[in-house]
């Protein structure tokens, strides 16, 4: 079985890629079960394990398979998932095979490999699409010993060094593009579209500016209500935002939508409703929850995830020597894993050899009982049964070594010297 892991994220391409192949949460589990069906039909030593992460930075496929050309089924696969040809897709694609793949799973639960170091965030989305593969059924021991020690690999870097420490988060970024723009945010009506954890984070910056208003507006009317109530703001339904965008200065979206929210169409009217006075915009959706053609528009200031990612990382030189560390500690689990992987790899060796002693065992004792039937002496039929157990079970290395040439003679040599030195016979 091989461990690899094949994806793109916000080092390899642009947020209008990745939006393309990102997959919403209650996609994956069918997504996997066609995926596992194409390369069960190219695996010979059973079924592959499968796990997709795919979060606003990155989609990514976790797999073991036997597969012997795993990177271009995977990339074939992922790009006509979505409709793709995967000549577009492949130049963006990194696939990390083995080491490779438990090294990143390590880095990018610990939040090395974010946007935003040592951001949490990613540790959740990571147990979410864990989750996700295990309910498709489509974890297996490879895959659920990598996730697993991803897991406390994540725990031992955030306990063990200060990589999260002043961290400036996507929702402290949006703020200080915000006051950019804005003299103070607390003159300013702010609108949230959306009402998950993201939506929650921007929320809390935003709402210790102290804005003039804050509204949220959520498909569920009853979640963004409860949202909006805890930063004493109010709640509107999706339906009413074409006629009210007009009225807010700062709007942060970030939705589940597999379309944007707002359009160019809807944006012009608000703008010229607003008369010149400047509004702000972050798009913090994969695929986009705004049309990219209404940052064309006068007056409108438009960031996108990958906009922000600029302030975001002039906070993380600070924390060079905390990554250190962390890549420490990551380096010593990789080894270790590796290790296990290892020694996985001589499980199926070792249950063929059972398989085949067994058999012998077997044939050996229905002779004897057909010895012992016919009245034969038992002890005559023990020592015809232990010599014939023998002779059959020590036929594999003699007639190896017979054919071997003079040079891995030795070697087998050496080898089954060890092997028979440690065979000794049993006290009882």
């Amino acid at each position: 079985m091989q461990l690899l892991t094949i994806g793109i994220n916000h080092h390899t391409a642009p947020v209008a890629l990745r939006e393309r192949v990102a997959f919403p949460l209650e996609a994956i589990e069918p997504a996997l079960g066609g995926l596992r069906t194409l390369w069960a039909g190219r695996a010979s030593l059973g079924a592959p394990e499968a796990a997709i992460l795919s979060t606003c930075n990155r989609t990514e496929l976790y797999c073991a398979t036997d597969d012997r050309a795993p990177r271009e089924a995977a990339i074939e696969w992922l790009a006509g998932y979505h409709g793709m040809d995967a000549a577009e897709l492949a130049p963006h694609v990194y696939a990390l095979p083995q080491s490779e793949a438990a090294r990143h799973a390590f880095r990018v639960a610990s939040g090395l490999d974010s946007m935003v170091l040592g951001e949490t965030q990613i540790l959740g989305q990571m147990k979410s699409a864990v989750r996700a593969a295990s309910d498709a059924g489509a974890l297996g021991t490879y895959l659920n010993q990598l996730f697993q020690r991803t897991f406390a690999v994540a725990k031992e870097v955030r306990a063990t060094t200060a990589v999260g420490a002043q961290s400036v988060s996507m929702a402290a970024a949006a703020v200080r593009l915000a006051q950019r723009i804005f003299d103070t945010i607390s003159n300013q009506r702010v609108l949230f579209i959306g009402a998950g954890e993201m939506i929650e984070l921007c929320a809390t910056h935003f709402a210790a500016q102290s804005p003039r208003e804050l509204v949220v507006a959520n498909r569920t009317a009853e979640r963004g209500a409860k949202l909006a109530e805890r930063f004493r703001g109010h709640s509107i339904p999706l339906s009413e935002l074409p006629a009210r965008m007009h009225e807010f200065d700062i709007i942060v979206s970030c939705t589940a939508s597999t379309l944007p929210i707002i359009g160019l169409g809807a944006m012009e009217r608000a703008v010229k409703a607003r008369r010149r006075r400047p509004i702000f915009i972050v798009d913090l959706a994969v695929p986009r929850d705004i049309e990219p053609e209404v940052a064309k528009l006068p007056d409108v200031f438009l960031y996108t995830v990958d906009d922000l990612g600029a302030i975001v990382r002039e906070g993380n030189a600070s924390r060079q020597a905390a990554v250190a560390e962390a890549e420490a500690i990551i380096e010593t689990r990789v080894q270790q894993f590796m290790q296990w992987l290892d020694a996985r790899s001589v499980v199926p060796v070792i249950r063929h050899m059972h398989t085949q002693a067994d058999a012998l065992r077997r044939a050996e004792l229905e002779r004897a009982h057909k010895m012992l039937a016919r009245g034969d002496d038992p002890a005559a039929v023990l020592e015809a049964m232990s010599l014939s157990l023998t002779n059959k079970l020590i036929h594999g290395p003699t007639h190896a070594l017979n054919r071997a040439s003079s040079d891995d003679r030795a070697t087998l040599v050496e080898l089954l010297g060890g092997v028979y030195r440690h065979a000794k016979p049993s006290e009882h």
